[in-house]
């Protein structure tokens, strides 16, 4: 394999195991600008691959099993915003029960609906999302050296949900930014009492923001059980919620610096991936462990020494009471 190949190989898959983080980096960077803290994002995610996979083995459609890990998601979403921004709970709590309740209750569901311990069956032909060719992908290949490659291997190549991420970073990016909605809502986050004064609702736009945090954590979820394996494994998730909330920390909570960061951790992930079972120089065989954690010594390395002072919304985490 030349190099070239084996670059393109690397950014393959460092966009595929970036996905469910770049989700789950979107979807806290919404909850988190309108002053709502959500670690809950792992639970929602894997309840949103557990039913996902259940409804894609019930019907035999992929998009049935997406629709399906949205709403899962989005129920847990709007749980931890009637905790959060309802009776004015403590966000933290509310964010650690969802997780629990999700690792706990999928395992249970999977296993007796299933007796798989915990695992749904196996999703064959239409259940699972399968890589999309885009134009001209094999005419670039054979006929533009280099970046017909990468844009074959790199671009190309992927399940729907994967651009649905990718496009869901773009729509972050311009709301956010751009929009009338976007800018209520990072005042929200900002000086609730001032949107309070404005005659807007504070409690209808977070509500807003924290839906969109469970469509998005639905899609992640629903890419990791249907597009990226082929059904639910339990705690398959595997901490990807928390590395996207660093992701959101280390981009000071912008959306174009959060994608970076994914990408980032997936190409650390990619790397380790392709180092197992490699001899290194001075080194000898490295164990496998020690492979499997290098993204997130990385991760932590990189947080601690290049972040700088994170400055997070003023009034993120806080409940508002509104003054009499």
């Amino acid at each position: 394999m030349d190099l070239l190949q084996l670059l393109a190989v690397i950014l393959d898959s460092t966009i595929r195991l970036s996905i469910p983080l770049i989700c789950a980096a979107m979807a806290g960077l919404w909850s988190e600008r309108a002053g709502v803290v959500d670690i809950g994002l792992e639970g929602k995610m894997l309840v949103a691959a557990f039913a996902s996979a259940v409804a894609a083995f019930a019907t035999g459609s992929a998009w049935i099993g997406l629709s399906a890990g949205i709403l899962a998601s989005l129920v847990l979403a709007l749980v931890h915003g009637f905790a959060a921004i309802t009776w004015r709970g403590n966000q933290i709590v509310s964010g650690v029960a969802i997780n629990m309740l999700a690792a706990g209750l999928t395992v249970v569901l999977g296993n007796a609906w299933y007796g798989q311990g915990g695992r749904t069956p196996s999703l064959e032909g239409a259940a699972r999302f399968g890589d999309l060719t885009l134009p001209f992908a094999r005419w670039a290949r054979e006929h533009v050296p280099g970046l017909g490659l990468i844009y074959d291997e790199v671009v190309s190549g992927h399940a729907a949900p994967a651009y649905l991420a990718f496009l869901c970073v773009l729509v972050t990016a311009f709301v956010l930014k751009r929009t009338r909605f976007g800018l209520r809502i990072r005042a929200v986050g900002e000086n609730p009492a001032a949107v309070d004064t404005a005659g807007l609702s504070v409690a209808g736009l977070r509500y807003g923001a924290v839906a969109i945090c469970g469509l998005l954590c639905g899609i992640g979820g629903t890419y990791l059980a249907v597009a990226q394996s082929a059904g639910f494994l339990p705690h398959m998730t595997a901490g990807r919620g928390f590395i996207a909330l660093a992701a959101v920390i280390f981009a000071n909570w912008r959306p174009w610096p959060a994608l970076g960061a994914c990408l980032l951790f997936g190409l650390l992930d990619a790397v380790a991936i392709r180092l197992q079972g490699v001899t290194m120089p001075g080194i000898g065989l490295v164990p496998v462990e020690a492979i499997q954690a290098l993204p997130y010594l990385m991760t932590i390395i990189l947080l601690a020494g290049f972040i700088g002072r994170a400055t997070p919304p003023k009034a993120s985490g806080l409940p508002y009471v509104k003054e009499r």
